[in-house]
């Protein structure tokens, strides 16, 4: 019986580590963008101010940039560590059913 709480401190041990490494690359991300966003502005303003294309990659990284946040912070339940623990119980008890 001892070694039930081992299984479940590894799963939690596990999930936690997946979920720092979920919000290091998001942080990765956002520094990015931040330190390319300048560049863009800078390159713009040096080349050919009259037309400002720095806008196209600026909306497009922070769009992207905005979902993974979202995955990151707000989807929890929505295909989330949550929503697989649901899934393979279910699945577990249909395999189950099925055999009886």
């Amino acid at each position: 019986m001892e070694r039930l709480p081992d299984i479940e401190t590894n799963k939690k041990a596990i999930r936690a580590r997946k979920r720092v490494e979920a919000i290091k690359g998001f942080y990765q991300h956002l520094l990015a963008y931040c330190l390319f966003t300048p560049f863009t502005i800078f390159i713009n303003y040096k080349t050919y101010w009259d037309y400002k294309w720095f806008w196209f990659s600026v909306i497009g990284w922070g769009i992207g940039l905005a979902i993974h946040a979202f995955v990151v912070f707000v989807q929890k339940g929505f295909f989330g560590s949550q929503w697989e623990e649901r899934k393979i119980k279910e699945i577990m008890r249909k395999e189950e059913n099925r055999w009886d």
